[in-house]
């Protein structure tokens, strides 16, 4: 269990948030992401290349606010700290587009491994320190 019963099934119900790094200086940024779950982590894939595997490689401190997609837009912010997975990393691929094609039985085509690593392909994990939010307004 990532936080209370209320937000975890939020966290199972929704797929996009947004992830909040720090950079050298102490300075936020945000990124919007896909994200999965796998157990009591949340993981999402990025490249080796962009700010947020940058900054969370300089400081693993993370922020991830899962959003409502609809009204009465609730959401539910997990912070902890990231791991960056750059090894093994077609089993929490599998996992990250099952969860975005909706799809639990999706398998990857030949050669996805190949393609990850030829994108510089790496996974997220987050494992939650702090959970707060508000699952329902009204």
């Amino acid at each position: 269990m990532i936080g209370t019963p209320a937000q975890d099934a939020f966290i199972n119900k929704n797929r996009w948030a947004v992830v909040t790094s720090l950079r050298k200086d102490g300075s936020p940024t945000n990124s919007v992401v896909f994200y999965a779950r796998d157990g009591d982590e949340l993981l999402f894939s990025t490249t080796n290349v962009r700010l947020k595997t940058k900054t969370l490689r300089g400081d693993p401190r993370v922020a991830i606010t899962v959003l409502d997609e609809g009204s009465p837009f609730g959401y539910v912010t997990v912070e902890g700290k990231a791991t960056i997975q750059d090894r093994d990393i077609e089993p929490p691929h599998v996992i990250i587009n099952r969860a975005m094609r909706g799809d639990a039985a999706w398998q990857p085509p030949e050669g996805f491994e190949d393609g990850l690593r030829a994108d510089g392909r790496v996974v997220v994990r987050i494992a939650a320190k702090r959970v707060s939010g508000v699952t329902t307004r009204g």
